[in-house]
C-alpha cells in the first residue's frame, strides 16, 4: 500500500492507539490495524464498526462510579445525539447549566448525573427528535390521556389519545 502523503511504502500491523476522536483523553484502542509510512511517518488507523465502538465507550463511561466530568458529560450528550440546547430542554435545565457542566465550571448534580447515565443505558442514539414538542412539556396542568395499546405481529404499539 502506498502513502497518500508522500507515495512511500506503508507497513501494516496491529497496534494500540490513543483514540482522540471520542473527545476523551483516556481512550486507547487495543490491537487495531494501523498502517505507517516509513518515509514520512503518516499514520492510518482502521476502525471497524465505529457505532459499536462509541456505544462501548459510552457504556464504560456511564458505568464508572465517580461523578461525570465535563468532558464525559459532553461525550455522552453527543453520543446520544443531542445538541446542547435540546439536551438541556430534555432533562429540564438551562443551556447555560449544560455549558457549565461541560466546561467544568460546575459539577453535574447527582440527579442529572444519574439521568444522563440512565439515558445511555436505556436508549440508542437518536437521529431525529421532535424538539418543538420538548418546549411544551410540563407547561400544561397534569392530565391522564387515554392510552391505547395493541399487539401487531408480536410487537406492542401504544398511542395516547388527544
Amino acid at each position: 500500500m502506498k502513502c497518500l502523503r508522500c507515495g512511500g511504502e506503508m507497513t501494516s500491523g496491529p497496534e494500540d492507539v490513543e483514540y482522540g476522536d471520542a473527545g476523551l483523553p483516556n481512550v486507547t484502542l487495543l490491537g487495531v490495524d494501523v498502517s505507517r509510512c516509513a518515509s514520512c511517518g503518516e499514520l492510518e488507523v482502521e476502525i471497524p464498526r465505529i457505532e459499536e465502538l462509541h456505544r462501548a465507550i459510552a457504556l464504560a463511561v456511564a458505568s464508572a462510579r465517580a461523578r461525570l466530568s465535563g468532558i464525559e458529560v459532553k461525550f455522552l450528550r453527543k453520543y446520544l445525539g443531542y445538541a446542547s440546547k435540546d439536551f438541556a430542554g430534555t432533562i429540564g435545565v438551562s443551556q447555560e447549566t449544560v455549558s457549565r457542566w461541560e466546561n467544568d465550571k460546575e459539577t453535574i448534580g447527582p440527579l442529572a448525573d444519574r439521568l444522563l447515565r440512565l439515558m445511555v443505558f436505556r436508549q440508542r442514539p437518536i437521529e431525529e427528535y421532535p424538539t418543538e414538542k420538548l418546549a411544551d412539556v410540563a407547561q400544561d396542568p397534569p392530565r391522564r390521556p387515554k392510552i391505547y395499546v395493541r399487539s401487531i405481529k408480536d410487537i406492542w404499539q401504544a398511542q395516547a389519545a388527544g
